[in-house]
């Protein structure tokens, strides 16, 4: 199930239209040690464009002295004076840019830090629910557009905005009249501006949203290619994600059309606005009310505000799109954890590994009441040292009951304990210190062999002599021996998500890691499937040696599996019905008898099929 987020409607835009500063300065925790940075380069801008309004004064005194008097001794001074201004405006902007660059990169990797923490806090519940794509577009597209919006966007938008009011000023100083006009000219911008902050919104929200499903389908199709080519739908998925593309360029589209919009007033008002000053401006100068030399400062200051007023329009659609994307990133940030450490976590100093169901019960959280739960008021004990096999028909719930052993969920009523300790007055480091898991489906990191089989242990990220020998007796458990024959060895990088091994090699590295962590528990969800029956019986052999001293609690598929176990429960509708050895259960249970022919048949197609890593 995946979580897309909806397309706001235009009541939802107008809300967040009244909170768009407020929604900015969420991210003010991460900004503030950039904030000096980012003031200053505002500071030499805006002293970059009050140079640039300097330089109409120096021409207005070029134009009324040397050029009206014909005096030209005066005029290389006023063009020195022009050519300073000119290259100090320059210098301005330099510094502008030197100043604010570097704390946006650094605001954007901060932020995707801590986007990243909390994805990794965050429980297995929450990742069920939500695409993937969606996820890598927040941390990678809306970080990257706050980054650019800190850098360039709001500098500018405030610079531009302060220049203008300053060259209204400058405006009126030179003639009122022609100042009232201009100012008149521009009042259908700031009406268009404020239509378009509305409807732009939910355009910029949606193509967010639709940029993340595009991602999505894109790591879908490049995780699932064996599978497209194995059943021919490689043009299938193709039409699928062209339908996708084409609704993000409708989106587009009607983003640009949005923009557009606003592009007309910002281009067609200063025009008509220069246009009637033109006229005004010529009949004062020819009544004597207005200096030639005025006319044209006036006209220059026009023209140095032109592009701030112009740049209002994308200025504004930065900024909308940067509130959605802080929007987007606070979906996540904003997401309570339900699973969180205690206050005071108790410690286990010395496990001995006796792990106790007691009336747990669970169901998902999003779950309708009228549904019953995944499992319901389990009772189990394990003892130390003890090996418990769960068998069960399909979705019996013996997956779930595993998950809960290390809080990947957590009970909705009940508890699991370990050593009479509660699992949730424990950290949760501590906890998976203590009890470690291999899954069926065997997940790998890009990373080398060494890396992945060690990844419980991180005390022996540095190496050593003990990592290496932790690492062998892992492997020759785990009965990983290919290991040796890959190009590297140990060393070897066993590419994105392992998937350049084999189901059974991703398997028995898994396996293997499991075994490294030495843990008081060990949680084993189906960890042979993937293998051949004599594969599989080695390792048995393995695990017997590693299960002597280990309380276990394995998801048995296979009758074999089941042979490891000292006791066997039995689930059924997610409800412990029997509990005992292999050879009880046989003689006592008839359910048990049929659970144990269907896996004795999976058993046999497994042998025929000859699945071998």
């Amino acid at each position: 199930m995946s979580n897309t987020p909806s397309t706001p409607s235009p009541a939802d835009s107008a809300t967040r239209a009244q909170g768009t500063v407020r929604t900015i300065l969420r991210i003010m925790p991460w900004v503030r040690p950039a904030l000096p940075r980012i003031i200053l380069g505002m500071i030499v801008a805006l002293l970059a464009g009050l140079v640039s309004l300097g330089i109409p004064i120096v021409l207005q005194s070029l134009v009324d002295g040397p050029l009206a008097s014909g005096d030209g001794a005066q005029i290389w001074p006023a063009a020195l004076i022009v050519l300073v201004l000119g290259a100090l405006e320059a210098g301005f902007i330099a510094a502008r840019r030197w100043f604010v660059l570097t704390p946006g990169t650094q605001v954007e990797a901060t932020m995707r830090n801590s986007l990243y923490a909390q994805l990794q806090d965050l429980p297995v519940a929450f990742h069920d629910r939500w695409q993937s794509g969606q996820l890598l577009s927040r941390a990678m597209s809306d970080l990257s557009l706050i980054r650019r919006w800190l850098s360039f966007g709001v500098v500018l938008l405030v610079v531009n905005v302060v220049t203008i009011l300053v060259g209204f000023v400058v405006l009126f100083f030179w003639s009122w009249q022609l100042g009232i006009v201009f100012l008149l000219c521009s009042v259908p911008l700031w009406i268009y501006g404020y239509v378009f902050e509305h409807k732009y919104s939910v355009v910029a929200r949606r193509s967010q949203d639709q940029q993340g499903d595009l991602a999505t389908a894109v790591e879908e199709s490049v995780h699932g290619i064996r599978v497209l080519k194995a059943f021919g739908r490689g043009r299938f998925s193709l039409e699928k994600f062209s339908r996708q593309a084409e609704q993000l360029r409708g989106t587009e589209i009607e983003k640009a059309q949005a923009v557009a919009g606003i592009w007309l007033w910002l281009l067609l008002v200063p025009d008509v606005a220069f246009a009637l000053c033109l006229l005004g401006g010529v009949w004062l100068a020819s009544s004597g009310s207005l200096t030639v030399g005025q006319l044209f400062a006036f006209f220059a200051t026009a023209t140095v505000l032109r592009f701030p007023i112009e740049s209002i329009g994308f200025l504004l659609s930065m900024t909308f799109d940067t509130r959605a994307a802080i929007d987007r990133i606070f979906e996540v940030l904003d997401e309570k954890n339900s699973i969180t450490d205690p206050e005071n976590p108790r410690t286990i100093a010395h496990p001995e590994g006796r792990l106790v169901f007691d009336a747990v019960h669970f169901r998902y959280q999003d779950s309708a009441a009228q549904f019953p739960d995944l499992l319901d008021g389990i009772e189990l004990e394990l003892r130390p040292g003890e090996t418990m096999a769960l068998v069960g028909l399909t979705s019996s719930g013996k997956t779930r009951l595993t998950a809960l052993t290390t809080r990947l969920y957590d009970v909705t009523a009940g508890r699991v304990l370990l050593d009479g300790v509660d699992i949730r007055e424990l950290s949760r480091e501590e906890l998976r210190r203590h009890i470690a898991m291999a899954f069926e489906d065997a997940t790998l990191f890009s990373a080398s062999v060494r890396d992945n089989v060690l990844l419980g242990r991180p005390e022996f990220a540095g190496g050593g002599a003990e990592a290496d020998a932790v690492l062998a007796e892992a492997l020759e458990i785990a009965q990983a021996d290919f290991v040796a024959e890959l190009p590297d060895g140990v060393d070897t990088k066993v590419g994105e998500e392992g998937l350049s091994l084999s189901g059974g090699q991703r398997q028995r590295l898994a396996l293997a890691r499991a075994i490294a962590a030495r843990p008081a528990v060990l949680v084993l969800d189906d960890p042979l499937s993937a293998l051949d029956v004599d594969t599989e019986a080695r390792v048995e052999a393995g695990l017997r040696r590693v299960l002597a001293r280990t309380t276990a609690l394995i998801v048995a598929h296979r009758p074999s599996t089941v042979q490891l176990a000292d006791r066997v429960a039995l689930l059924e509708n997610g409800r412990v019905t029997a509990v005992g050895t292999h050879s009880e259960l046989l003689a006592s249970n008839e359910h048990y008898r049929f659970v144990i022919s269907s896996l004795d048949d999976d058993g046999i197609a497994s042998s025929q099929e000859g699945v071998s890593a």
